[in-house]
């Protein structure tokens, strides 16, 4: 039987009309997205896309508003159950205390599982900077809202 995989992720931009985006190295490969992840069982969305932030930023968010949901089909990279994924403008209510990177995939340390930030300009923001093709829809849906 499949399986539905719902993901949430956070669109945040700055004051200098930045966005933030994570580059990941997991399951032996590297990959771009937007910050977020895995609902967990019991969770609503805008609960799961706090935890998200605290877990991988450090940082409190609120969410100011929905900006997409998936409305195609969508297979996971990963396994075969079918992704969902919901899109939240967000901002931070605490400071990042993030160590912001410039170059892609310039990781901090070594193991299975790693991760670095970066601020991409949202005039400079293109589908492709991302890996898998709903991160690209949701881009080109920002590029085409500027």
């Amino acid at each position: 039987m499949y399986q539905f995989n719902v993901r949430v992720y956070g669109l945040l931009i700055n004051d200098d009309r930045e966005i933030l985006i994570s580059d990941e190295q997991e399951y032996g490969m590297q990959f771009t997205k937007f910050p977020g992840g895995g609902l967990e069982y019991g969770e609503g969305l805008t609960d799961g896309l706090k935890r998200e932030f605290v877990e991988e930023c450090d940082a409190d968010v609120e969410v100011l508003s929905h900006f997409y949901t998936t409305d195609f089909f969508v297979k996971s990279a990963f396994n075969d159950s079918q992704i969902i994924s919901v899109y939240y403008l967000v901002k931070n209510t605490s400071p990042l205390n993030l160590s912001i990177k410039i170059i892609p995939f310039d990781f901090e340390g070594d193991g299975p599982v790693l991760q670095a930030f970066r601020w991409i300009k949202l005039v400079d923001l293109k589908a492709e900077d991302f890996t898998f093709p709903i991160d690209q829809y949701v881009a080109q849906l920002l590029i085409d809202s500027i």
